[in-house]
């Protein structure tokens, strides 16, 4: 049996108030989110959920804070018409590659270190506001966080 959990299905958490990753596994969970911006698009991802923190304290970089400033001031929240190219993939590729990841299985977290998420290019059609196809240590995944609409 599957069991369903909304990310923020009232809309009730502050914008700034979550940020991870649903990695792919078949755990019997799905976890569904609304994304896209004022598409309101519903996605639905079964796996595991992980919290992310948006700062890298070794890059000074805060992931979130330039993905919010890619869909929310440059695109103006309405999600994207199709799959990014040109300098818009470009900045979200490295926005997404300045994520820290902590692998969680020993194999791939051999020396204890940290990774860093990476955008899923086989899966770019699919990506928009709050709903990244990523690849990590662990496995392919989705990066979210809390849509703007």
């Amino acid at each position: 049996m599957r069991r369903y959990v909304f990310l923020d299905a009232d809309g009730t958490i502050e914008e700034d108030g979550w940020f991870g990753a649903v990695i792919e596994a078949p755990t019997g969970v799905v976890y569904v989110q609304q994304y896209g911006g004022t598409a309101c698009l519903q996605g639905r991802a079964e796996g595991y959920y992980v919290p992310l923190g948006a700062w890298d304290p070794a890059t000074g970089r805060d992931a979130l804070r330039e993905l919010r400033e890619i869909f929310e001031r440059d695109l103006k929240g309405t999600g994207l018409p199709g799959a990014p190219a040109g300098d818009l993939l470009t900045r979200i590729e490295s926005a997404v590659e300045a994520t820290v990841f902590w692998p969680s299985t020993p194999a791939a977290n051999a020396d204890s270190t940290r990774a860093h998420l990476r955008l899923d290019g086989s899966r770019l059609a699919d990506l928009d506001e709050a709903w990244i196809p990523i690849v990590t240590p662990d496995g392919p995944g989705v990066l979210l966080w809390c849509n703007s609409d």
